[in-house]
């Protein structure tokens, strides 16, 4: 850049000066340029984004103002204005003296500003520029609307209902489900009155689900579907779907009585049986003759019938003699039953706790005279029950027992050398929004008063207590789940142990440790169980 010739005047001062590059004859200033070579040597603009993109939120109609504020705003508003502003970064470095909107189609999804800035660029040198920023609409979410649309992840759910006053059932089922790896593909487990809501995010891991059940218990299904969405140009639809799996309420040592004509189609069994063992089908025994029979899931809802009483309303008595019925014995499953006459009296302060009860039972080869038992006492009760109306009172028992007991249990509560796993479960399902239901109606988790969170809390230990008694005294359960060692075992044993319970503890039944696995043994199983699936 050349020094720009000086004009000077009559009075001896400088009149103008010509332009270093162009000639033109200017005022002076520091620069000795005119102010189109000024511009074309010096950008003032440098730094400042000519274009940028600006986050909208459609589910609200919201900007996104920096640095994380979502503001509602019209178009060519002030407030709009305001966030174009503070998304230009190198506008801190100039002077602004104006800013407006340019009009755009607002279907364009742009928004142009035409921004006036002024900046010294030489010593006493103050360039003004004009130039306009061009920002892109795009589609972004705000944190409410992303947890409004959290709601809507899941696209199937399985929901599963017994309609019974205990959680034995479903503990069972956690465990089968926790064997077999049958979560894996869950995005949460909501527990709900009467049963657990599992959430999954297509309908073909939903199916697996209802696959998996039908396959470990007498249930029956039934399917309901929600739209959400309808796209009529692509003939595309977005909807959710339900399956409402119910399980037989019929558990574990339920006392049964059958209408008579179910009774004839199970094999001539007697009306009243006793519920053994639940599976993929209901097992019966009849306690008087060693009768068995099951129904399958289809047959039971095809004419159902209620348990006539079940584990929660049964008495403990105390054997007071016990003989087979036969020589040799009749025995069924293998030995497990064996049919014999009993002598029982019942415990505590009843009013029949001084007199004896003849009866046949069907646990003769666990059962021996000082024995303690729970039984259902039939005599001198009344149930609404269609087909107990119906039957011959004469030959109906006095007492009917079902399981043996071991008062050592009720002393102190016991260390176990065993633990079992645990899904996460959330109580009433939030987080996930509601769903649709079939006949079970909607289900919110309601607040309690803290009176009543006790008592839920008391039932449900109650409720897992009565599951790891049942997981002691029968084999066979212990076979369809898998336990675990406990390493604070010894520890926890130690300090529960008292001078009371040394000699009970002999008499508990207990589990082998040859029946227990280590974490990282389980760990080995599931991976050789994936590897051979994916074979």
């Amino acid at each position: 850049m050349s020094a720009g010739v000086a004009y000077v005047g009559p009075s001896g001062q400088t009149a103008f000066v010509l332009c270093a590059d162009c000639g033109t004859p200017i005022q002076p200033n520091g620069a000795n340029l005119c102010v189109n070579c000024l511009r074309n040597s010096v950008d003032i603009t440098e730094g400042i984004p000519k274009q940028t993109t600006l986050s909208f939120c459609r589910g609200c109609d919201r900007y996104l103002s920096p640095p994380n504020q979502w503001t509602r705003c019209d178009l060519e508003s002030r407030e709009l204005l305001a966030i174009c502003l503070r998304k230009l970064k190198g506008l801190s470095k100039v002077r602004l003296i104006d800013a407006g909107f340019i009009w755009t189609e607002p279907h364009s999804r742009r928004v142009k500003v035409k921004l006036t800035i002024q900046k010294e660029v030489f010593s006493s040198t103050i360039l003004q520029q004009i130039f306009e920023v061009e920002y892109v609409v795009q589609g972004a979410q705000c944190q409410d609307c992303t947890r409004l649309a959290a709601k809507n992840t899941w696209r199937a759910m399985v929901q599963v209902r017994q309609k019974v006053d205990h959680k034995r059932t479903f503990l069972y089922l956690e465990q089968l489900i926790l064997r077999h790896n049958a979560d894996r593909d869950t995005l949460q487990v909501a527990e709900v009155k009467d049963g657990l809501n599992f959430f999954y995010a297509s309908k073909q891991h939903a199916l697996k689900m209802v696959d998996f059940l039908n396959g470990v218990a007498p249930v029956r299904t039934k399917t309901s579907e929600q739209l959400i969405s309808l796209d009529t140009q692509n003939a595309t639809t977005n909807k959710k779907e339900t399956y409402s799996v119910e399980i037989v309420p019929i558990c574990k040592d339920d006392l049964v009585c059958m209408p008579a004509k179910t009774a004839r189609s199970l094999s001539n069994i007697g009306q009243l049986a006793v519920c053994h063992r639940v599976g993929n089908q209901v097992y019966l025994i009849d306690p008087l003759t060693l009768h068995l029979a099951d129904i399958s899931g289809g047959q039971y809802w095809r004419a159902p019938f209620p348990p006539l009483v079940d584990i929660t309303q049964a008495v403990e008595f105390i054997v007071l003699d016990i003989e087979p019925t036969s020589h040799p014995p009749k025995t069924a499953k293998g030995g497990r039953f064996l049919l014999a006459d009993a002598q029982v009296s019942p415990m505590g302060g009843t009013m029949s706790s001084d007199t004896i009860f003849h009866t046949r039972t069907h646990l003769g080869s666990v059962l021996k005279p000082g024995d303690t038992v729970l039984g259902y006492m039939l005599s001198n009760s009344n149930f609404n029950n269609d087909a107990w109306e119906t039957m011959n009172q004469d030959r109906v028992p006095e007492v009917v027992l079902i399981r043996k007991t071991y008062p050592a249990r009720k002393k102190a509560k016991r260390a176990r050398n065993w633990k079992l796993r645990s899904m996460v479960k959330q109580v009433g399902g939030e987080d996930l929004g509601d769903a649709a239901t079939i006949g079970f109606g909607r289900e919110r988790a309601e607040p309690k008063s803290k009176r009543s969170a006790i008592a839920d809390q008391a039932k449900a230990e109650q409720d897992y207590e009565r599951f790891l008694q049942d997981l002691e005294d029968d084999d066979e359960m212990r076979k369809e789940i898998h336990l675990f060692k406990d390493p604070n075992a010894a520890q926890a044993k130690a300090d529960a142990m008292t001078d009371d319970t040394d000699e009970d503890e002999e008499e508990l039944p207990e589990i082998n440790v040859d029946e227990l696995l280590d974490d990282f043994e389980q760990m080995a199983i599931e991976g050789d169980e994936e590897q051979a699936g994916e074979e």
